[in-house]
């Protein structure tokens, strides 16, 4: 079918918004299950099978079934939306196939939203503290639409700001709108947006192409991955914005393999896209042509860095090089390049129809707008959220995060990604910016924020991260190599009860050293969760060090599992469970665990009955304290004696 002109895109987006009034109006209800891959890993397709069965059973015509991305939960998934013709909005969390058939049967046939299974009802649902201090741009229609309907993007101005762009507007007077509403890239780094584009369209070599960033290798960052599995078309609207305000005529898509949902979500849109003349030689005929194609990247992390996504598209080792020159002046294929994290293109589309005054309204003197974080670790409430730069890290842990899981109490939050720093409780109070984090010995990274309960031990904490970063090394330059080798052993030594006097002050002379010679953004944040947990948690590696002890009961081999012969009754439970055959000790008598057989695996102290808590944890000098018993005694001939 030819593409659509300008008057023929106007006609389509009120054809698409009469037609989803008209649909809305002749259904007595609409149920949307939210398939993002959350939702999916907990179960939404067999949900989603349950509503479909009974829709067919009972032969329900006037009820609507549909699909749509994560709506932000992921703790509450799988997740449903059910709106009924004169009735409130009411969003479901933590629903099976047999809820889903009462849900229909009680609220949508019967009229009565079922409130156990209710995470709000209509007016509620803005004052769910998850939602509540939220405020999306990128992610205004999560939840919302179904990602495969390109009527229902164009329904609620999905390519709108293309079409304005297109009709009026210069390449200049873009970047210039860009530079003016003080976009920086989400992807990490925070260079401004604008300015980037800026040097590209300055360059005189042609041809120019666009990279859209979905590499995402952080461990507990999805936010990239979102965005495609629930508004693919918003992506494409924004990378089409920046080729035509840089000069370029094609695109990639780099996306990590490991992500089937979006890479599926993001080739089907580029397809309807081109058919209805979105992408292509002569956009909306306009005379301006641009494509895209998709990359899948093979979940390298080091391929966030500019160069090293560059080379893997290309087919090589993907390496670092030296910068200048910079991949805006000779990037892909030799040409100037322009690369965005897929967070940056998605916000590009609500500046240019809002306007810049408008979302530098948002956020700080120096860090505009929203940023989108992946919620994760000990918190009650796991999820995807957008919020405005400048909020607190108190407000993001306690208010919409719903606070630490079981109760416990806060230690750190680490930001960043694993290049990032973990910050104690003392700076919870610290603004989400660009400055602030970095200031603190952390950065924003592209999103991750994993939030670390008091039962972690931050030296191990470190030394995850430093091994996920080792692991990850390209291994070109000798610094980040050789350098996050040294730091693995060190750390690894410590928390093994094996630290010397002078680790401290040698991991602080090595990371220094990591971070000033190593050539790209890899190695040179590789020392981050170091520094900053020696900054904030001394006190944690001087206890592994000098008492050979962990104070957060976490390091195995600084850790012991003892039965206390004056709790102990003789239950059994602890040998029954124990995977390894470490206890010893027949019915109504005390046992005992053989220390050479253990394996530390804490299976004792979680069946332990509550009221009995003979198996202790302990660590260092602790073990010491104790009355230990050798081999199994009758417990009424120990209670005689002692």
């Amino acid at each position: 079918m030819p593409g659509l002109s300008y008057d023929g895109f106007d006609k389509k987006r009120e054809e698409a918004r009469r037609e989803i009034s008209r649909r809305d109006d002749s259904f007595r209800g609409r149920i949307t299950v939210h398939m993002g891959t959350c939702g999916i890993a907990a179960g939404a397709r067999e949900v989603l099978s349950s509503f479909k069965e009974e829709l067919g059973k009972d032969d329900i015509r006037d009820v609507r079934l549909s699909t749509s991305g994560c709506a932000g939960m992921c703790s509450k998934e799988p997740m449903v939306t059910v709106e009924s013709a004169g009735g409130p909005i009411v969003l479901y969390g933590d629903i099976t196939p047999d809820k889903a058939v009462r849900i229909l049967k009680d609220h949508v046939q019967g009229g009565n939203p079922v409130r156990e299974y209710a995470l709000g009802v209509g007016p509620e649902l803005a004052g769910i503290p998850f939602f509540r201090k939220q405020k999306t741009i990128v992610l205004r229609n999560r939840g919302v639409i179904d990602p495969d309907s390109l009527d229902e993007c164009i329904a609620r101005d999905g390519y709108s700001a293309l079409e304005k762009v297109l009709r009026g507007m210069k390449p200049e007077d873009v970047i210039e709108e860009i530079k003016m509403s003080g976009l920086r890239g989400r992807g990490g780094a925070g260079f401004p947006t604008g300015r980037k584009w800026e040097a590209c369209r300055a360059e005189e070599n042609t041809p120019k192409y666009l990279i859209g960033n979905c590499d995402e290798g952080d461990p507990g960052a999805y936010m990239d991955r979102s965005i495609f599995e629930s508004d693919p078309h918003a992506v494409i609207e924004g990378m089409t914005i920046a080729a035509y305000a840089v000069g370029a005529s094609h695109g990639y898509f780099y996306i990590r393999t490991e992500y089937p949902l979006a890479i599926r979500s993001a080739d089907n849109a580029i397809s309807q896209a081109r058919e209805h003349g979105l992408l292509g030689s002569d956009i909306l005929g306009s005379g301006f042509g641009f494509d895209i194609e998709i990359r899948e990247g093979s979940g390298a992390f080091v391929c966030g860095e500019e160069s090293s996504l560059i080379h893997s598209i290309e087919g090589v080792s993907p390496e670092p090089r030296q910068r200048p020159p910079f991949p805006v002046q000779v990037g892909i294929w030799g040409c100037p390049t322009v690369i965005n994290n897929v967070e940056t293109l998605a916000t590009v589309p609500a500046i240019l129809l809002h306007g810049a005054d408008w979302f530098s309204g948002i956020g700080t003197k120096t860090s505009k707008g929203t940023k989108i974080f992946s919620l994760v670790g000990a918190i009650n409430n796991t999820g995807l959220i957008e919020v405005p730069m400048g909020i607190t890290l108190r407000e993001v842990i306690y208010e919409i995060g719903g606070g630490i899981q079981g109760n416990r109490k806060f230690k750190a939050v680490q930001t960043g990604g694993p290049s990032g720093g973990c910050l104690p409780e003392s700076m919870l109070d610290l603004p989400v910016d660009y400055e602030s984090l970095r200031e603190a010995g952390s950065m924003m990274g592209s999103g991750g924020m994993i939030v670390i309960g008091e039962d972690s031990c931050m030296v191990d904490i470190a030394k995850f991260f430093v091994q996920f970063t080792n692991d990850e090394s390209c291994g070109k330059c000798v610094t980040c190599r050789d350098g996050s080798d040294a730091m693995l052993e060190v750390l690894t030594r410590i928390t093994q009860g094996e630290g010397r006097q002078g680790d401290m002050e040698f991991l602080e002379d090595l990371c220094l050293a990591v971070k000033d010679a190593s050539m790209c953004g890899l190695g040179t944040t590789i020392p981050n969760p170091v520094l900053s947990t020696m900054k904030y948690f001394r006190e944690e590696y001087e206890a592994h060090i000098a008492g050979k002890k962990c104070p957060a009961l976490a390091c195995r081999s600084l850790i012991r599992y003892h039965i206390l012969p004056e709790k102990c009754s003789g239950c059994r439970l602890c040998l029954k469970n124990c995977p390894v055959g470490a206890i010893a000790g027949e019915l109504k008598h005390i046992h005992v665990i053989d220390q050479s057989k253990c394996t530390k695996c804490g299976v004792c102290l979680e069946v332990c009955p509550p009221k009995v808590l003979a198996v202790v944890k302990v660590s260092g000098d602790d073990i010491g304290k104790l009355h230990v018993l050798e081999k199994p005694v009758p417990v009424e001939t120990f209670r005689e004696k002692h």
